[in-house]
């Protein structure tokens, strides 16, 4: 491959001779605002050297298919070998982030992707939904993330025509000074904590949850410390009304306090229309309850693969969406906009994490996994099988009973006559070496469908994604 670059042109990077990506607009800049954003708010909180596991993965086969091939691997290890902000893109960064301090510039000048472990499935195989294409571990700043989502989304498209922290004791800075420099709050956390107890004590409010997320309230009290004057926060993690909106009203009361007013929320999933009326309600009821003029008009975006059929809809129906986030349907083509391919945490310091959405298409699968293939007599493949890291393989010839990882009654036993592992590390760190072979393999192109619908989970991982489920979903309050 290293033969092909050069003859190519390719440009030699820094990441052990590997070519650099072939697209020469493929920079570390190539990425959302928000990456660095969150970036900020990770070094803020003195997590940005916590170790992470990311799942890139997609919900659904592109084209109403039944697999996809997979592709871009390779340039995705090109972008991560020469990953290395250049002086220019860090006077860019400064511009475009006035209030972040010097010491996080200085941060993202000394990183690259030393630290880093890629494991993936061959490029050019046949892959399906929930199951991995990568997992990426390191450091959780390092932002690789949306370009890896956007390659992998363009490439595999082509050949088929979660800030978390544990808790509110983990954020380390706490004070906040206030939007004009006359005051400052030493504990801006507790300033939260209290605005919680008296939204949940509130007669116009009671009953309409009960305990909220406190990882979800960490996260935003976490952001809120790091951007202030910017608090915009996604609501639907865990559970939009139960959680994600109270704890947002929490953080924006205490915001309010030291003179800051909050951007507003972002709904990504589940009855958009439903979700803004109620939301609406919450918020004037706060307004009302607290005499914070205004609240009642904070700002509801929506978002979630929006076209203009979809808004059509939501304004037939009536909703309190204020703005509309547009993007994959903006710029690609209708029939198929992309593979939609998410890039989820699953792990943080050897604790697994979840992201829950009351759209169950929506749920991760959470910590580090191992994944197989399992074929059956005839040398066809019958269905791909996640597990935990520490689980032992799949052995050939003993059962193994393959469950569908949200719905109890699929289910399937199966005994292999040949296990595959599928994910590989192509990228190992600190290595000088690296190794991306194509690997079409046009037998699997017949593979029969499966009751499973080709993806399953072990027993144990089944028991261990419902009951962490239940741990972190909040749970409701009657009255």
């Amino acid at each position: 491959m290293a033969a092909a670059a050069a003859a190519n042109g390719d440009v030699r990077g820094g990441g052990g001779g590997v070519p650099r990506p072939t697209n020469p607009m493929v920079t570390p800049l190539l990425t959302d605002l928000y990456q660095f954003s969150m970036a900020y708010a990770y070094w803020k909180a003195g997590k940005h050297l916590d170790r992470a596991v990311f799942d890139l993965y997609f919900r659904k086969n592109p084209f109403a298919g039944e697999f996809t091939i997979f592709g871009g691997l390779e340039e995705c290890i090109r972008f991560i070998a020469n990953f290395k902000f250049k002086e220019e893109e860090i006077r860019f960064l400064q511009a475009a982030l006035p209030t972040c301090e010097d010491g996080f510039f200085e941060y993202l000048s000394s990183i690259d992707c030393s630290d880093v472990e890629v494991y993936a499935i061959p490029e050019g195989s046949v892959v399906f939904p929930k199951v991995p294409l990568m997992i990426i571990e390191g450091p959780v700043a390092v932002s690789t993330r949306s370009w890896l989502a956007n390659n992998i989304n363009c490439c595999l498209v082509t050949f088929k025509s979660s800030c978390e922290l544990l808790g509110l004791d983990e954020i380390i800075d706490k004070a906040l000074s206030s939007s004009d420099g006359s005051n400052k709050c030493e504990d801006f956390v507790s300033l939260v904590q209290s605005w919680l107890i008296r939204i949940q004590d509130a007669s116009s409010l009671r009953g309409t949850f009960g305990e909220t997320n406190q990882s979800e309230l960490a996260a935003f009290t976490s952001y809120a410390l790091a951007f202030p004057n910017a608090f915009l926060a996604l609501v639907d993690t865990y559970n939009v009304m139960r959680s994600g909106v109270p704890n947002f009203c929490a953080v924006a009361l205490a915001l309010n306090d030291m003179g800051y007013k909050a951007g507003g929320i972002r709904l990504d999933s589940g009855d958009l229309a439903y979700l803004s009326i109620e939301t609406r309600k919450f918020f004037c009821a706060i307004e009302k309850e607290f005499g914070v003029v205004g609240f009642g008009k904070t700002n509801i975006t929506a978002s979630n693969d929006l076209n203009e059929e979809t808004i059509d809809a939501l304004n037939k129906q009536g909703h309190e969406v204020d703005s509309f986030g547009i993007g994959t349907y903006l710029v690609t083509c209708y029939a198929q906009a992309a593979l939609g391919c998410v890039f989820k945490l699953v792990e943080i310091n050897k604790q697994p994490r979840i992201k829950l959405s009351e759209d169950v298409t929506k749920v991760s699968i959470p910590c580090k996994k191992r994944c197989y293939r399992l074929y059956g007599k005839e040398g066809y493949p019958l269905v791909d099988i996640m597990t935990g890291q520490d689980e032992p393989s799949p052995k050939v010839g003993e059962r193994i009973l393959c469950r569908h990882p949200f719905i109890e009654s699929k289910r399937a036993h199966v005994v292999p006559q040949h296990v595959e592992e599928l994910l590989k590390c192509y990228w190992p760190g600190n290595s000088l070496t690296y190794y991306v072979p194509l690997h079409f393999n046009l037998t699997l192109l017949s593979c029969c469908v499966c009751a499973l619908d080709q993806v399953s989970v072990s027993t144990q991982l089944y028991d261990f994604i419902h009951f962490l489920w239940l741990s972190e979903a909040p749970v409701g309050e009657l009255q």
